[in-house]
């Protein structure tokens, strides 16, 4: 629907972290782009009013517009169609045993460039030794707020490290690997905390 696939995953990392400031190197790593295609987008948002940015010393900041009439309606429809990455990033985020988690099936196909009809739902997988039921916990206000069902599949660590050697693997993790997967940042080290107050 959008222009590219940077500007919806960026206009989704903006929009959907309403109150949060971004630097442009952040929001090429964790949509993991180029800086210089985060440079061409970031002024093509500003010169449509959907972005505000600032300099702090040297780093430049963005955030959403969320002054702009087209907002709220845009906030709905880039959490039902590029929202699930940054979504489950954020529900993850912080849950004991994450250690990594994808987005796999028909939303990661999509994702990928697989022309097929909108997923119903979300697949995901998680790797690691998190509760079933801490995991279900976390993901189901991001189920809601993404307006599908998010389905969990738990992987163990040493069984996804065989996985990665190209050793055997379950019939469900064979098909899982061989179709696109979409990684979730679960990294929060550098999360910068909000700012928006301060923007003007």
């Amino acid at each position: 629907m959008l222009r590219s696939q940077v500007q919806g995953d960026l206009l989704a990392l903006l929009f959907l972290h309403p109150q949060q400031e971004f630097s442009l190197t952040e929001v090429a790593r964790l949509g993991g782009v180029t800086l210089s295609s985060v440079h061409h987008e970031v002024t093509r948002l500003l010169q449509a009013g959907l972005v505000r940015d600032r300099r702090v010393g040297n780093t430049r900041l963005v955030r959403a517009d969320t002054s702009s009439v087209l907002a709220g309606p845009l906030t709905d429809l880039l959490a039902v169609t590029y929202g699930p990455r940054p979504v489950l990033s954020d529900a993850l985020r912080g849950v004991l045993g994450v250690e990594r988690a994808y987005i796999y099936g028909s939303w990661a196909a999509r994702y990928s460039g697989v022309p097929g009809p909108v997923p119903n739902d979300i697949d995901l997988l998680v790797v690691g030794t998190a509760d079933v039921d801490d995991l279900e916990d976390a993901v189901r206000p991001a189920g809601e707020r993404l307006r599908r069902e998010v389905n969990i599949r738990r992987v163990a660590p040493d069984t996804w490290a065989r996985v990665e050697r190209g050793e055997d693997a379950s019939a469900f993790l064979a098909t899982v690997t061989a179709a696109p997967l979409v990684p979730l940042d679960l990294d929060a080290a550098d999360r910068r905390p909000s700012t928006a107050g301060a923007v003007r």
